[in-house]
């Protein structure tokens, strides 16, 4: 495991970060500068904390070992208020309330974990993420992780991309279904054989935000060893041409668009060519970056004996998948909106440990637990069990997808995670019978999307509308989202609701679907049959906001007991 004093590059780092704070806290750093400096090193504003932050960890690809859960879980309790991490959609780990004065420590208890917090904000590559199935997967042509290690690895610290326009985030998929969403991101890989060859399917120009976008295919396929040499090629091609004067429209989705998807495709297959001709990025090498080693346990001696609970076949039938290596099996802890203690962290990293060979982070918030021995999966449930983890419905209706939203980010506008946890409430109530079926929930706190509302079953996302001097917290409810190697069906607006009726809204909406579908039909079939207006006549009579003058809960948001102010400012996700 590298350390800082393994890494000369993260000791310099901290001490020119230690040098700019003394020099902030005597008055001698401009404000402005400073937020441009301690953004380079992933550390956000809070709402309402001046001298306390947000430190967002980059988990490369997701990947995680027993022992680096462990480490975070002692950061996590010595660091933050409160005692809690976030598990977010990008794979990475945010934690809350740190002092300015713990900043730099905190950053070298993570270097010294083989963790650093580098790109993980600002106008750069940000985190590479990965499907959490990769190298495990029955259905996938070959595994995708070396590739993705690989342009992790370049990318990082990599001049090249340190002064874009704005941010730029790159998935790899190697499964038929995508689990990394890779149409929505700037750049999405996917694995792809040609005459039993491997290669990808690269995609540039998707993205979410107010403006949601698909990504467009640049050529049929590519070989590995132009992989990178097209990833630099776009790189170089939107750090010359991305608009740089409009922040709204600086993302590389508005390049494409400019340009044309044909066009944009032609420039970056001859800009690649300048690439090769010159090796810049030493191509070849940075490809030969080891995967992830992966240790599974050997199988218990005696086959432990599986319960035939109730609870544990639940579990079981959706929180399991068998691995395409005989004898092993993928475990998914749901961690209930993402947010996770010290303890658990803890109980994981031992999990992880005694009964697995890896682990990674999910872009739907959860845990995966890989290279289980099938002989060890009582163990394991009875492990999730004792830290409250065990809950089935895992990438079903129950699995809630939700950003912090207005509990700490300063573009948000409602709190998710009120929203969430009433929904939760009605999973166990009265939408029980419906909470494992193959449905999503994606919530944010305003239109940008980092809880991937645009791209649910059912999304929503936070908004205010004025009665009279005052706001009420609303949602925008949307319907028929959803992504496939390499394409994206946006969800639809449905309507608008104050928060305090979100929950009715989604008990009837659910409701009416399993009421009304056809044999087997998913949710977005259901959606695109019968369109907008029956759904719509199902929450007409929760939509109208004007009367919060009569029913003065309105004014108040979900997941506090406070009357709602709208205090959404400027954010520093892409500063």
């Amino acid at each position: 495991m590298e350390t800082s004093s393994d890494n000369p590059i993260a000791q310099a780092e901290l001490d020119r970060l230690d040098r700019d704070l003394r020099r902030f806290a005597d008055g001698k750093l401009d404000a402005e500068l400073f937020k441009k400096i301690r953004l380079q090193f992933g550390i956000y504003s809070l709402r309402g904390q001046a001298t306390r932050h947000m430190v967002r960890v980059r988990i490369p690809l997701g990947v995680v070992t027993a022992g680096q859960l462990l480490g975070l879980a002692g950061v996590v309790e010595e660091f933050t208020r409160p005692k809690l991490a976030h598990i977010t959609t990008r794979q990475d780990l945010q934690i809350y309330g740190v002092e300015i004065s713990r900043l730099v420590a905190l950053l070298a208890r993570l270097n010294n974990l083989g963790l650093t917090t580098r790109e993980a904000s600002g106008n750069v590559v940000r985190n590479v993420t990965l499907c959490p199935f990769a190298g495990i997967a029955s259905d996938e042509p070959f595994d995708i992780t070396p590739y993705a290690q690989g342009v992790s690895d370049y990318l990082l610290r990599n001049p090249l991309t340190q002064l874009l326009p704005r941010k730029v985030k790159i998935a790899f998929e190697g499964c038929s279904e995508d689990h990394a969403r890779t149409s929505i991101h700037d750049i999405g890989v996917a694995a792809a054989l040609k005459n039993g060859h491997e290669g990808f399917r690269i995609y540039a120009g998707g993205g979410l935000g107010s403006t949601p976008k698909a990504g467009h295919l640049i050529e049929s396929w590519t070989p590995p060893a132009k992989l990178l040499p097209t990833l630099e090629a776009v790189l170089r091609l939107f750090e010359r041409l991305g608009d740089r004067e409009i922040r709204s429209k600086a993302r590389l989705k508005f390049l494409v668009e400019k340009l044309g998807a044909e066009e944009f495709c032609k420039r970056v297959r001859e800009e690649r060519q300048v690439v090769w001709a010159t090796q810049s990025g030493y191509a070849l090498k940075a490809l030969e970056a080891a995967p992830p080693e992966e240790k599974p346990p050997a199988p218990l001696t005696a086959r432990a004996h599986l319960s035939d609970s109730d609870s544990f076949s639940r579990w079981g039938a959706t929180n399991l998948v068998l691995q395409k290596q005989p004898g092993f099996a993928a475990v998914t802890a749901r961690i209930p909106f993402g947010d996770i203690t010290p303890e658990q962290l803890k109980g994981i990293s031992e999990l992880a440990r005694r009964h697995a060979g890896g682990a990674r982070l999910t872009n739907t918030q959860n845990i995966l637990l890989r290279f289980v021995p099938t002989s060890h999966l009582l163990q394991v449930y009875e492990g999730l069990k004792g830290l409250a983890l065990s809950e089935s419905g895992a990438g079903r209706l129950a699995d809630i997808t939700r950003c912090p939203g207005a509990d700490s980010c300063l573009s948000a506008i409602t709190r998710p995670k009120g929203l969430a946890q009433e929904f939760e409430r009605l999973f166990h109530n009265g939408l029980s019978p419906w909470a494992h079926e193959r449905l999503s929930i994606k919530i944010s706190g305003c239109p940008n999307s980092c809880g991937h509302h645009h791209i649910a079953d059912i999304g929503f996302f936070g908004v205010a509308l004025k009665v009279g001097q005052r706001h009420v917290p609303c949602y925008q409810i949307l319907v028929g989202g959803r992504t496939a190697v390499g394409q994206a069906t946006f969800g639809q607006r449905l309507a608008r609701v104050p928060a305090q009726r979100a929950p009715e809204a989604i008990k009837r909406i659910v409701t009416y679907y399993f009421e009304q579908r056809q044999p087997e039909e998913t949710f977005a079939a259901f959606v695109d049959r019968v369109g907008l207006a029956p759904l719509q006549a199902v929450v007409q009579d929760l939509t109208d906001h004007t009367d919060a003058a009569r029913d003065p809960t309105l004014f108040v948001d979900l997941g506090t007991t406070e009357p709602f102010e709208l205090e959404a400012g400027k954010g520093e996700c892409a500063e």
